[in-house]
């Protein structure tokens, strides 16, 4: 059944207050970014939003999705083969957006909606990442362990940058068959 023009105005509304958001929350961290901010960028009263999200963390999950989702589009493009250049490749996306990352490791235990989020986001990289590493060659066994250690030197860029070099580097050595 063809949608009507209200869903339609409805979920351009909301499309556009999860992309101010986005900006806000990346630019100016997700504490700062206040409901009535947010109002006021998307030129809107700020009880509006409360028609859309039932909270501000639901606003971040929607962010996080919106995210996740172009950021999945890239990365399905990416060329196959070079587990070291997807890796670092994983990384300089999550560094982009380091404020959303640090704000939904900050909030995993006050929000069940973020961590709800957080465990899927989890669980599907990791899949992914074990994927790649059966195609480079890494024996079966190895893999799980291979994936924590991953996530965790991944999540340890994120805390401590390092330069491009070292970065590689690390990549590099994850992805060694």
């Amino acid at each position: 059944m063809a949608r009507t023009k209200r869903e339609q105005d409805r979920d351009a509304k909301r499309d556009e207050i999860v992309a101010a958001a986005r900006r806000l929350f990346v630019d100016e961290g997700f504490e700062a970014a206040s409901i009535s901010r947010l109002a006021t960028a998307v030129g809107v009263a700020p009880n509006t939003l409360y028609w859309y999200f039932k909270d501000k963390d639901e606003v971040l999950v929607a962010v996080l999705d919106a995210e996740f989702s172009a950021r999945m589009a890239e990365y399905l493009l990416l060329p196959p083969g070079d587990v070291t250049e997807r890796l670092l490749w994983v990384a300089q996306q999550l560094d982009r957006v380091r404020r959303l990352v640090a704000t939904v490791h900050a909030r995993l235990e006050k929000s069940p909606a973020l961590n709800a989020w957080h465990e899927r986001f989890h669980a599907l990289s990791e899949e992914m990442l074990r994927v790649e590493l059966r195609q480079a060659g890494v024996a079966e066994a190895a893999i799980g362990a291979r994936v924590k250690i991953s996530v965790f030197a991944i999540e340890g860029m994120l805390a401590h940058p390092l330069p491009e070099a070292e970065k590689r580097a690390i990549c590099a050595a994850l992805a060694a068959g």
